[in-house]
């Protein structure tokens, strides 16, 4: 555990900061009187995961890179008499 001064903790607040996310437990006194614990608000975020839902995919049909043909003959333009 340290101890710092009020003022102490204004000149070197980075450095706390820093002490504190390290696991420190930092207290900032005035008179000799402690105040304030530093501490780290919530836990560092997660590495993110790819295929965000396991299992959402069942199965899927062999066919499914297959044309689709009834698409391409929306996709052709239409001839107008």
């Amino acid at each position: 555990m340290k101890t710092v001064s009020m003022h102490e903790a204004k000149t070197h607040l980075s450095r706390l900061v820093n002490e504190a996310l390290a696991g420190e437990e930092v207290i900032i006194a005035r008179h000799h009187q402690p105040l304030v614990r530093l501490t780290v608000v919530a836990d560092p975020p997660t590495a993110r995961s790819f295929g965000g839902v396991p299992g959402l995919v069942l199965r899927m049909e062999n066919s499914f890179d297959d044309s689709l043909e009834d698409w391409e003959q929306d996709l052709v333009p239409k001839e107008t008499p």
